[in-house]
């Protein structure tokens, strides 16, 4: 599908985001695994989530979805079933990760599969972990989808973490619930606690002790109403939109504001973003509020180190706000960006020279000069649901109407996203 994107006047008014992804795959998978009804409001509306959802069901797990909310019938820790055909996680790496985690301890076969761009990103990193803990894990060249998992008890492991990875230590906690004892998760570098959180919320016993996670296994997990958060990282997009087209001022209704998220905020506020946080809460350990956001001068910045690892999904559409800054954007220390649904280096940097503007491929990042002016172009999302969204947000300051071609990748994780945007748009007079 191709969409224009037509340059903008201003954004104004008031919008709600869908809920949050990561916790959405979260609750769904404990909600399986506790005893009992949960019923899961705003849960996220993009194709991702909907696939943890399909695998569940193909699990035996009863799923009724009605709009965002999401019902589901736990039967508890053994109360999955085998499955009768291979269980499909779509283009969700956090599906597949997750689920890994899950299956392995299980009393039957079962076989993870994804799309073409899940078939290309790397597994290793959860197979490692769960084979220590006594895992049989077949992938394609020893770390690529599909995963053969032939189920079988495992036993509680003390795992430092090699790279920074919310997904891989959720798949080792997940794992950990099945085994008797304390498994533990070291974390180099603090990554989002959306795990820690929701085992709470579901009756686990876990304690964190600065970047130490220790859960002990075997719990008895219950049935829980809950309601997730709208998403940050959809939030961005509009963060961004509004903070660098002229004139804007844009309500976006409550955000999650989980502290382990907080890079985003901090590195916008540190750039000169307009940001204010207003009518906070806080629902089953969430905390979340409404952001309001202006067009102002931003300066730019650097994005390196943990910042880097906590901005990783970010990257691509503040490369946009980095080329129109004061000062540019310079991002190291996010090799991670090669193994994304597309090699996100590569992709970001040939739209934004498809646009007009300057920029530098760093091996594990990339240099993009200030003060630049996006011009109309035709651009390609390659597939990949954040280089969609981020090239909308610039289509939004371009000299013309911008075509993006493959648009309809942003449906993975933001099916309401062009009609958001556009509700949120005056579009600027020819």
């Amino acid at each position: 599908m191709e969409k224009i994107i037509r340059p903008s006047a201003r954004l104004s008014g008031a919008i709600t985001l869908p809920g949050d992804k990561s916790i959405s795959h979260r609750y769904a998978i404990l909600a399986s695994l506790a005893e009992g009804t949960s019923r899961i409001a705003n849960y996220s509306t993009g194709a991702d989530c909907h696939s943890t959802l399909g695998c569940l069901r193909n699990l035996g797990i009863g799923i009724d979805v009605d709009s965002a909310t999401v019902t589901i019938l736990g039967k508890g820790l053994d109360g999955w079933t085998a499955p009768s055909q291979d269980l499909d996680a779509g283009n969700s790496g956090s599906a597949m990760r997750m689920l890994a985690g899950t299956l392995a301890p299980q009393p039957f076969r079962s076989r993870l599969i994804g799309d073409e761009s899940l078939t290309r990103r790397p597994m290793g990193r959860v197979i490692e972990p769960l084979t220590l803990m006594g895992a049989s894990i077949t992938a394609r060249d020893g770390k690529f989808p599909p995963l053969e998992i032939d189920g079988r008890p495992l036993h509680s492991i003390d795992y430092t973490l090699p790279v920074a990875s919310a997904q891989v230590k959720t798949c080792v906690l997940l794992a950990g619930l099945f085994c008797e004892g304390e498994t533990v998760v070291r974390e180099t570098i603090r990554t989002r606690d959306h795990t820690e959180v929701a085992l709470t919320q579901f009756g686990a016993y876990i304690t964190v002790n600065k970047r130490v996670i220790s859960l002990e296994g075997r719990p008895k997990l219950l049935g829980r109403d809950l309601i997730v958060p709208s998403d940050l990282s959809s939030a961005a997009f509009f963060l961004v939109a509004a903070s660098i087209v002229p004139g804007s001022s844009l309500l976006l209704r409550g955000v999650g504001l989980n502290p382990t998220r907080s890079a985003l905020l901090d590195f916008l506020l540190s750039a000169g973003a307009q940001i204010r946080i207003v009518n906070f809460e806080h629902t089953a350990g969430e905390p979340s509020g409404d952001l309001q956001v202006s067009y102002s001068a931003i300066q730019g910045g650097v994005i390196e180190g943990e910042v880097a690892a906590a901005l990783i999904d970010e990257i691509p559409v503040l490369a946009i706000l980095g080329a129109v800054s004061e000062n540019g954007l310079i991002v190291r220390d996010a090799r991670e960006l090669r193994v994304k649904e597309t090699d996100r280096i590569a992709t970001v940097l040939d739209n934004l020279h498809r646009m007009g503007i300057e920029a530098e491929e760093l091996p594990d990042g990339m240099r993009i000069p200030g003060r630049q002016k996006f011009h109309a172009a035709r651009v390609d999302s390659f597939g990949d649901h954040r280089i969609a969204m981020a090239f909308a947000v610039a289509a939004l300051i371009a000299d013309g109407e911008t075509a993006i071609e493959n648009a309809e990748a942003a449906s993975v994780s933001f099916p309401e996203f062009y009609d958001l945007l556009s509700q949120s748009t005056c579009t600027a007079a020819p």
